[in-house]
């Protein structure tokens, strides 16, 4: 990786002695590209693995998808079991509004994520919905997922 050594062997100069290395003055690259290829190939299959979530049943709907944002959404998961999570983090239900203002006071967006499995009671959601807009976070999404009844006539 580093300069390299060339001997002359024909002794044209007189300054240096016959067999005398001079310095190499070209950098060799390809173990540097080498390193970098192999860097982007674990940064590729190590990509995926970094978006890992909670594993709920998320109810199909024929909504369209969000526009995505400039950061992380700040997401709030309501598991089958009736766990609450802040992201990937267990919560308890009267923890909930201030550990979410707290998190709040840090970011750009006041958007918030509704994530809950399917298997849930609508009286949980909601409850959980209204604490939310009962604690100032007005701006909630349902998340869920796509290729459900779209109910208008078209079989669906």
């Amino acid at each position: 990786m580093g300069a390299g050594v060339v001997r002359k062997s024909s002794g044209g100069s007189g300054r240096r002695r016959r067999g005398q290395a001079a310095a190499m003055s070209e950098i060799n690259v390809t173990p540097f590209v080498d390193v970098m290829l192999v860097l982007l190939i674990i940064f590729m299959v190590a990509a995926p693995l970094l978006t890992v979530g909670v594993p709920i049943e998320l109810p199909k709907t024929a909504a369209s998808a969000l526009p995505t944002e400039q950061e992380e959404p700040l997401t709030i998961t309501l598991t089958a079991d009736g766990r609450l999570l802040i992201q990937n983090a267990d919560v308890q239900a009267q923890e909930l509004i201030p550990k979410l203002t707290a998190i709040a006071a840090e970011r750009t967006s006041n958007k918030v994520f509704l994530r809950a499995d399917g298997a849930i009671p609508y009286q949980r959601v909601a409850e959980v919905m209204g604490a939310l807009s009962a604690g100032g976070f007005n701006n909630i999404g349902l998340v869920t997922d796509t290729d459900g009844p779209s109910f208008d006539g078209n079989g669906g």
